[in-house]
């Protein structure tokens, strides 16, 4: 059986006083919940930092590896050009040799000078991670005490909060699903959570704007759903009594006698 638009609206009505009570609970948690996230994803940063600082630091001591390896390899080199150099057979074939001495001396001396180079580099890569290390625990510690916070609140209005969602989805099963949707988008849009407002002293209960006297008679009718004109909520009863002007008596205008 279809459900009159009187019905439909006390469905709503009852489904936003559900809501405006969950409202009340997350508001008495304040901001803590923002703080928390804002937190964890702060410390993600620093941990990605500290990876990533490491992972440089891994690289670095690699790039010395390799640097000392070619070392190791330049020597072995110098060494075998030395003892081919005793055996050469005319000045052509030495200076060569000594060409490829002085290249792989000049070898040595460039990895030397990388190795050094990385050293520093690592040096301040681990005071990088140092210093990112000390924040992340620092606001560890931070998190850990504002999620205990957050805790202690929860656990305070745990009961009224599983009540309350269970409420919650009895009352949505009353609402047509186009209806429901329309209604779940007006409050995430409404930064006071309210998508179903009674018209109060001729104003919109939502954005207090004036609703005009007819338009507040349409809504006492109740026959079809109207929403305000100016921010879209909808608009379930007029909460005023209404008003009716006294007629006043004409006065009756004596005639006057010359």
């Amino acid at each position: 059986m279809e459900k009159t638009v009187a019905q439909r609206l006390g469905s709503l009505e009852a489904l936003q006083k559900i809501d405006s009570e969950m409202d009340e609970i997350k508001k008495v948690r304040g901001a803590l919940p923002d703080e928390v996230a804002d937190l964890e994803d702060e410390i993600a940063g620093y941990q990605t930092r500290v990876d990533k600082f490491k992972g440089e630091v891994s690289d670095l001591e690699a790039n010395i590896a390799d640097h000392r390896t070619q070392i190791k390899n330049s020597e072995a080199l110098i060494k075998k050009y030395e003892e081919q150099q005793m055996n050469v057979r005319n000045n052509r074939e030495y200076d060569a040799i000594t060409k490829e001495m002085e290249l792989q001396t000049l070898e040595i001396q460039i990895s030397e000078k990388r190795i050094k180079e990385a050293f520093a580099k690592i040096e301040i890569k681990k005071g990088e991670v140092e210093r990112t290390e000390a924040e992340l625990n620092e606001r560890s510690k931070d998190l850990d005490l504002k999620k205990s916070e957050l805790e202690v609140l929860i656990q305070e209005s745990e009961d009224d909060e599983k009540k309350l969602v269970a409420d919650r989805e009895k009352a949505s099963a009353n609402i047509e699903e186009r209806l429901l949707n329309s209604y779940n988008k007006l409050r995430d849009n409404a930064r006071n959570g309210l998508a179903v407002v009674a018209v109060s002293r001729g104003a919109c209960g939502g954005c207090f704007n004036v609703v005009p006297p007819q338009r507040q008679a349409d809504i006492r009718e109740k026959r079809k759903i109207i929403v305000c004109e100016h921010c879209g909520r909808i608009l379930s009863d007029v909460t005023d009594e209404i008003v009716k002007e006294e007629v006043k008596p004409k006065r009756s205008r004596r005639k006057t006698t010359a």
